[in-house]
């Protein structure tokens, strides 16, 4: 039986849909505080400021995107397989974890300078193990271009949930969109890339 979730965990969370809801700069800990059923001040029992609780929350999801990305890349070796995967992880990212998406968006800047520099040196990490996979699948495309297909697919991905609805179908499109975009004129062979875009009856929601 899984217990309860602990204090920390409710409190980033809470974070999150607040900070999302009115921004950082527009939510005060006392209202961290009254949506986890407690005060203010006991919010600084598990963090020392607003300001540490923001870094953590964006480190933490920028340090489970590299690691969940590294563990799909660990079970699917083959480059055809793995992109599908990659872009199956972060739908479902996208999609559970729409407060969050918009935090970083919007208040990324909020973070000092020191733990700016992690969130954006973990971001770098992520997207250089999406290009890898782009040009090992693709000999001869270039990095740069690896790279931009990247970040499209992320724009893609992380704007579509605010507004989705009905989690399936969503999920089934969005994959669909994105693995056409990766692989688009990709190479001069569409027959080697065909396989990787999936039918519709193919993405399971």
């Amino acid at each position: 039986m899984t217990g309860a979730p602990r204090t920390r965990d409710v409190m980033l969370r809470e974070a999150a849909r607040l900070f999302a809801e009115r921004g950082f700069r527009g939510t005060a800990v006392s209202d961290i505080g009254a949506a986890c059923g407690t005060s203010g001040p006991a919010v600084y029992k598990h963090f020392a400021s607003k300001d540490a609780l923001l870094a953590r929350l964006l480190v933490d999801i920028s340090e489970q995107l590299v690691t969940g990305a590294r563990e799909v890349l660990a079970a699917h070796p083959g480059a055809d397989r793995a992109l599908v995967a990659l872009v199956e992880f972060h739908t479902d990212f996208a999609l559970a974890e729409p407060d969050v998406i918009r935090v970083q968006d919007r208040d990324l800047a909020s973070l000092n300078e020191r733990d700016r520099r992690v969130v954006r040196r973990l971001q770098r990490s992520y997207v250089e193990l999406w290009t890898d996979v782009l040009c090992r699948l693709y000999g001869g495309l270039d990095l740069e271009v690896a790279r931009v297909r990247a970040h499209a697919v992320f724009g893609l991905l992380n704007s579509t949930p605010h507004s989705a609805r009905g989690r399936g179908e969503a999920r089934r499109q969005l994959i669909g969109m994105a693995l056409r975009a990766l692989t688009h004129d990709a190479v001069s062979a569409p027959d080697e890339r065909h396989h990787l875009v999936p039918r519709s009856a193919d993405v399971r929601p």
